[in-house]
């Protein structure tokens, strides 16, 4: 994990060795933990039960610095050059000294899985080098295996053990979970967005009929309910909450659009028996999302 200053420029990285230790009694420490697990009740190592309760220690104690970086421009062979001569996993990539991404080991193998066929030197590498080229087909589904390529770090020659594959696994899950932090940080900035416009519309007389007439289209179809309107659960003034929890007051923090739908209710419709409500619809990455404004009329 980077770590960065109050300005969000990077000032070292936190790994898992950092965290564990390097040193003998540590590692030691570390199987008998997992050997625990294992045996289902046995007794953990006092050094690691130790080490877990060290609890005054930041990320600024444990990160390695000064971190190294690149920029967004910098060439494959350069990375892979930083990679070996400062013996890491990862490396930041910057633009205007801020983190836009990071660069892993298992990036660059797929980098130079994708630039195509390799000289006949090359595809002749080894037993690991068609190991990790068949993976890479699977992982990213290609249409045709590619082929053999030459590795980083000179691994081409080396004979495949079990640790090397299960490195690449860690990779592919890492780069996995980046993808997916990628994808939720988007669509948190798209539903920001959304909010920024939902509390800036207001509902025209125009618009309130007909969303009543695709109600009353809903009904002829059979259905008992009809959603006048989906959004943010950010655009509450509590984010969501008391919606979430079925609180009474949740009509009290809704604001734009939701706010001027539940009056127009409250004004017309109420009265004529028609109930309102509102609930979560999805909770992407186990967060709440976007709300569903419903008005009802079924049993």
């Amino acid at each position: 994990m980077p770590v960065v200053d109050a300005a969000g420029a990077p000032v070292g990285m936190v790994s898992e060795g950092d965290l564990i230790g390097r040193d003998e009694t540590d590692r030691e420490a570390r199987r008998d933990w997992w050997l625990t697990l294992l045996a289902e009740g046995g007794t953990l190592n006092a050094d690691f039960v130790a080490s877990l309760r060290a609890s005054e220690r930041s990320a600024r104690d444990a990160m390695a610095s000064p971190v190294v970086t690149v920029g967004e421009e910098t060439e494959i062979g350069e990375v892979a050059r930083l990679l070996t001569a400062h013996r890491i996993k990862r490396v930041p990539v910057l633009r205007d000294g801020q983190i836009v991404g990071i660069v892993s080991r298992a990036d660059l193998v797929r980098a130079l899985a994708l630039e195509g066929p390799r000289p006949a030197t090359v595809a002749a590498g080894g037993m690991l080098a068609e190991a990790m080229a068949g993976l890479y087909y699977r992982f990213s589904h290609r249409q045709h295996p590619p082929e053999p390529v030459e590795l980083p770090l000179g691994l081409d020659d080396a004979e495949p053990t079990a640790s090397d594959f299960r490195s690449l696994v860690a990779d592919h899950e890492h780069s996995k979970l980046e993808h997916q932090q990628e994808h939720r940080r988007t669509a948190a900035v798209q539903r920001k967005h959304r909010v920024a416009e939902l509390i800036d519309l207001h509902i025209s007389d125009d618009n309130w009929r007909s969303l009543l007439q695709q109600a009353r289209q809903s009904a002829e179809r059979g259905e008992k309910e009809f959603m006048l309107l989906r959004f943010p659960g950010q655009l509450c003034s509590d984010g969501g909450r008391a919606i979430n929890i079925s609180e009474a007051r949740w009509p009290e923090t809704l604001r734009g659009e939701a706010g001027e739908l539940y009056l127009r209710w409250e004004r017309d419709l109420k009265s004529q028996g028609f109930p309102l409500g509102a609930r979560f619809l999805d909770f992407p990455g186990g967060m709440p999302g976007d709300v569903g404004l419903f008005l009802t009329w079924g049993q």
